[in-house]
């Protein structure tokens, strides 16, 4: 009317900008500002920016605030999105596609688990497949950590209230804590992890059960000053069951004689009759004798005297031993210490020290006793437990050997495992050599699971079992038919048929886990453990 254009009529986009001609219509670029003119503002003023996420400095202070903890609470669900709403999409969209691969890895790995755990067992025992993880955790831990600092830059902390700008600054440190830090120490315990299993298990490919099962042979190894040589204190055969992990341990007594070995042993040219050279020639010197005398039979294994004695194993027990495990006894403590220490039901006093010196052939001092009742041992107790011979039978102590094991396997739970891996890996490989191979462990993981649904059986060469004399007089033939009995019990058919049996008693007190008796009744009388021996695992 006057030459003075009404403000209602001006136009309320902001000035256009033609350089962002090639964006295509009606878009603009990604750092654009958005604002809005109303009608009753002043035409010289600049435009009302209306975006909060965006734009923090033309917001209220509640505004502020509750825009800073929904994007460092974004930050923490979603990674990547308080970037992507908050103008910052380049990183948004690289951070988000992470997600989701994060996301599609972490469900197959949830229902392999649920499935076929094997293969993820697998790819975090490989060497090469668990270095990949590792650089992977660390990488997500770093990027993650970035994010947040990104984060509290958007969050423009000069812009919120002196409290406010506090609280959300521990909170980003306190969840920088708990995902970075706790994907770097992901990748630590695995990096352990790697290194225990490539220090213990050996290479080459898995093995396959043997008539349906797996057998491997445990030794407790002593290489103390008053021994020549190292020689296995403890020798036992762990039989799992390929398809329901039903477990069999057997143990052979130490002082077994006139041991013999299978046809394809090369120690059968060496004995041809059985190792039988007279008193000397019990089970646990054979390890010293191979080591010493034929080591050249055993080219390409690391421990000559440890296959010969899985060479032993089989040809006492009339079944194939696949692999073996050596526990060195000095580290038994600390392994022991490692789960936790061990609880078990003890029958009678056992003393601790005691034996008789070797040098002056005089009693060795006893230090206090480990006494009858529900014992929890630390390492040194549970040592001492096993090994103690002051008042006891060599059966006397394969039984509290027996409930060891019992109760170590009890330890090793899943909670146990995780909240205790690192002192288990450690003391681990300073105590266990094992020719099974690293490709193996995905199978045993399995089996181990499976294993803790069924009773631990327990069976032995030897008294309570048979009498005390058959170690000297040992009949293999019958011990074949024994432990075939036993072992065709230890399996989901073989279970079902004894279960429609009446059945019978257990022999000897001292066992832990319920005992099966061999159908056909041994050549020679069993004979019950003293005291002493007697065990249990609550």
């Amino acid at each position: 009317m006057n030459g003075h254009t009404p403000r209602a009529d001006q136009d309320p986009r902001p000035p256009r900008d033609p350089s962002a001609d090639d964006l295509g219509p009606g878009a603009l670029p990604e750092d654009a500002v958005t604002a809005v003119r109303r009608t009753d503002d002043d035409a010289a003023a600049p435009p009302r920016l209306t975006d909060p996420l965006r734009h923090p400095q033309h917001a209220g202070e509640g505004t502020r605030a509750r825009r800073a903890w929904t994007l460092l609470l974004s930050t923490l669900v979603v990674p990547g999105s308080a970037q992507l709403v908050a103008g910052r999409r380049a990183t948004g969209r690289t951070a988000l596609k992470v997600d989701v691969v994060v996301w599609v890895a972490a469900a197959l790995a949830l229902v392999s688990l649920l499935l076929w755990r094997t293969p993820v067992v697998w790819f975090l025992t490989n060497s090469f497949t668990s270095l990949l993880l590792i650089a992977g955790l660390v990488g997500l831990a770093l990027g993650w950590a970035f994010l947040f600092f990104d984060t509290l830059r958007l969050l423009r902390p000069g812009l919120l209230a002196q409290r406010t700008r506090r609280a959300v600054a521990a909170a980003t440190v306190a969840l920088m804590l708990v995902t970075s830090g706790g994907l770097a120490y992901s990748a630590y315990l695995l990096s352990v992890a790697r290194g225990a299993v490539s220090d213990v298990f050996a290479g080459g490919l898995p093995f396959r059960p043997a008539d349906g099962r797996y057998n491997i042979l445990l030794m407790g190894g002593d290489s103390g000053e008053d021994r020549t040589g190292r020689r296995p204190d403890s020798m036992s055969v762990l039989s799992v069951d390929a398809d329901s992990g039903r477990t069999v341990t057997i143990s052979l007594p130490r002082n077994l004689q006139n041991v013999p070995f299978p046809e394809d042993s090369p120690l059968a040219e060496v004995y041809p009759e059985g190792y039988n050279c007279g008193d000397e020639c019990i089970l646990n010197s054979l390890y010293t004798d191979v080591v010493d005398n034929h080591a050249e039979l055993y080219p390409d294994a690391e421990d000559p005297g440890a296959q010969a004695i899985k060479d032993a194993a089989e040809g006492i027990l009339g079944i194939e031993v696949q692999a073996y495990a050596m526990i060195e006894m000095s580290g038994f403590e600390q392994l022991v210490d490692a789960l936790g220490g061990i609880t078990v039901d003890v029958g009678g006093r056992v003393p601790i020290g005691g034996g008789t010196d070797l040098t002056t052939g005089l009693p060795n001092e006893i230090f206090g006793y480990i006494e009858p009742g529900v014992q929890h041992l630390d390492g040194f107790h549970a040592l001492w437990y096993a090994r103690s011979r002051e008042g006891a039978t060599d059966y006397d102590r394969q039984a509290r050997q027996r409930c060891v094991q019992a109760a170590m396997l009890q330890q090793l739970n899943p909670v146990n495992v995780m909240t205790r891996f690192q002192d288990l890996a450690e003391s681990g490989t300073q105590v266990v050599e094992t020719d099974i191979p690293q490709s193996q462990i995905g199978s045993f993981v399995d089996l181990a699971i499976e294993a803790k649904e069924h009773e631990l059986v327990q069976f032995a060469a030897g008294p309570p079992y048979y009498d005390a004399m058959f170690p000297t007089y040992p009949d293999y033939e019958q011990l074949h038919q024994d432990v075939g009995r036993v072992l065709e019990e230890a399996t989901d058919r073989g279970a079902r048929e004894a279960e429609a049996l009446p059945r019978g008693a257990a022999v000897g007190p001292g066992v832990a886990m319920t005992v099966p008796v061999p159908a056909a009744r041994p050549l020679v009388t069993a004979q019950e453990l003293t005291p002493n021996g007697t065990c249990s695992v609550p």
